[in-house]
């Protein structure tokens, strides 16, 4: 027998993906399907690993990818994923196969029938991790929500809804569209590697702004910048004559 995990986050997609795996191979067993990074992480720590992964690459508060780095597995891995041709090229080569969404039978037909091809001489380490390391490089995750501390509070901003993030002295600031404010632990470098390049801009060593608050940029003296924005700001935001033109270069795309 042959024990399968699904990971994806969609319910609809995940039964018709076990309803085709278990109609090809009546001695597969679907072990769980999990929708999200947290579930799958805590699943695999509680049980013996499976011999298959089945895997979406985007699940519902992440990419699996960050379920790989938290769990040394020895299971293969067939990724499920809608991505470009040459990335595919990739997941063939160093994963044990691919599936391209709409996922159909004769796809995982294929896939299982190269996993039975190769399973005894299967690492699935090496593989997740060649995967994984060409999927960040080219589709790097950047957050959706921040957790933000206020009080005996976590407060989940939405980062649509950031403003700017600001230095102040030894701790970090997160502004909210609102005008609400409230501290973060991460350092600007830490954040800036989390927020989207192309909604935020790092306009000096003080400053991260959203491009949805920006409402007017002034020209200041020696060449540079002053961005005028949406909410109160606790001083002037100032683009050095170096940076100026790449600002205005991103904020016209």
């Amino acid at each position: 027998m042959t024990n399968v995990l699904l990971l994806e986050d969609e319910a609809k997609a995940a039964r018709e993906l076990a309803k085709i795996i278990t109609e090809l191979d009546e001695s597969i067993k679907i072990v769980g399907c999990l929708q999200t990074v947290e579930d799958a992480v805590q699943w695999l720590r509680l049980n013996p690993h499976p011999q298959l992964i089945f895997s979406d690459i985007q699940l519902a508060d992440g990419v699996c990818f960050e379920v790989f780095r938290e769990v040394q597995l020895d299971s293969a891995v067939i990724f499920c994923t809608a991505y470009d041709e040459y990335l595919m090229e990739a997941f063939e080569t160093n994963a044990i196969s691919y599936l391209l969404k709409p996922i159909t039978k004769e796809n995982v037909e294929k896939a299982l029938s190269k996993y039975y091809q190769l399973r005894d001489s299967l690492t699935g380490t090496f593989h997740i991790g060649a995967a994984a390391k060409i999927y960040e490089h080219q589709n790097p995750f950047y957050k959706k929500v921040l957790l933000l501390h206020e009080r005996d509070q976590i407060i989940p901003l939405k980062v649509k809804d950031i403003a700017f993030v600001y230095v102040n002295g030894s701790m970090v600031e997160v502004c909210a569209m609102a005008n609400r404010r409230y501290y973060h632990q991460a350092t600007l470098d830490e954040l800036e590697g989390q927020l989207d390049p192309s909604q935020f801009f790092r306009a000096n060593r003080q400053f991260i702004v959203s491009r949805e608050a920006i409402s007017k940029v002034e020209k200041y003296f020696a060449r540079k910048l002053v961005l005028h924005l949406s909410v109160e700001i606790p001083e002037k935001v100032v683009v050095s004559k170096l940076r100026a033109g790449v600002f205005l270069n991103w904020l016209g795309t």
